[in-house]
């Protein structure tokens, strides 16, 4: 599958008010959609090896190695990118965010493209 691809599977596990937990996987060489962060939310890596990061606004692509048992906390952006699996590990993770209102998109995408 081609990196420009959105393939991603993602399950949630938890959701209660404005707390979702969800489970995210990439296979090698599979792409996130592109989306923004507008909430906080907590990391926990259970594998991977190498993300890319790929902004929409041309911006200077950024690696991103990741170790498993790696837990990361994030501040919102509006900023539109996406992730992409460089490594040759399924990358998987378990993302809580912390949502302002209960029926928030925790990751929507750019306008126009959702």
């Amino acid at each position: 599958m081609r990196s420009d691809e959105f393939a991603m599977t993602q399950q949630v596990l938890h959701h209660c008010g404005t707390y979702l937990v969800r489970r995210q996987r990439l296979e090698p060489g599979e792409a996130t959609a592109w989306h923004r962060d507008p909430f906080h939310r907590v990391t926990v890596v259970l594998g991977g090896h190498l993300l890319s990061i790929e902004f929409r606004d041309g911006g200077e692509t950024q690696q991103s190695p990741v170790t498993v048992g790696e837990v990361d906390w994030a501040e919102p952006s509006d900023r539109v990118h996406r992730a992409v699996n460089i490594g040759k590990e399924v990358f998987e993770g378990v993302v809580t965010f912390f949502l302002i209102h209960p029926d928030d998109k925790p990751q929507p995408g750019e306008e126009g493209h959702e």
